[in-house]
């Protein structure tokens, strides 16, 4: 218990692991592994160093400094990202009934082809062509 009220006092105000330390033990672990087949001692400096460049950044009393290095790398990998297509959250489409001037509000039809709408105003019925699954163009207004 004492080891470790020992161990808190001396990592305070130090910078400690954030995403590039844990990005470079990545490259380390494979590192390791790849040189479990091949046994190079090229590799095995390479791993050293990267544990020396590791326990440096985490130790680091620059926090500041290190903030940056981390802020820069995050920019790196964010531009590699793959980002999901965002979704369309609004299932619907909205037109307005030339009727009464009420804005419809027309789910995504799935079907292409010709779709009557009802207005709930003025209970006249709009027609509308549909020429692909997200956009509905009007035809002609029934009266």
């Amino acid at each position: 218990m004492n080891f470790i009220i020992k161990f808190q006092r001396f990592m305070q105000g130090r910078y400690g692991v954030d995403n590039l330390s844990g990005f470079i033990f990545y490259i380390y672990m494979f590192l390791l592994i790849i040189n479990i087949f091949v046994k190079s001692y090229i590799l095995v400096i390479l791993e050293l160093l990267l544990l020396i460049l590791i326990a440096f950044r985490t130790l680091s009393k620059k926090i500041y400094k290190r903030s940056n290095e981390n802020k820069e790398f995050l920019k790196i990998v964010n531009k590699f990202k793959l980002k999901p297509k965002p979704k369309n959250t609004d299932e619907h489409i909205y037109k307005r009934c030339h009727h009464c001037g009420r804005i419809l509000r027309l789910p995504i039809p799935e079907k292409k082809g010709i779709k009557h709408v009802k207005c709930p105003d003025c209970h006249k019925r709009n027609r509308f062509l549909i020429l692909k699954c997200e956009k509905i163009e009007i035809i002609k207004n029934k009266k």
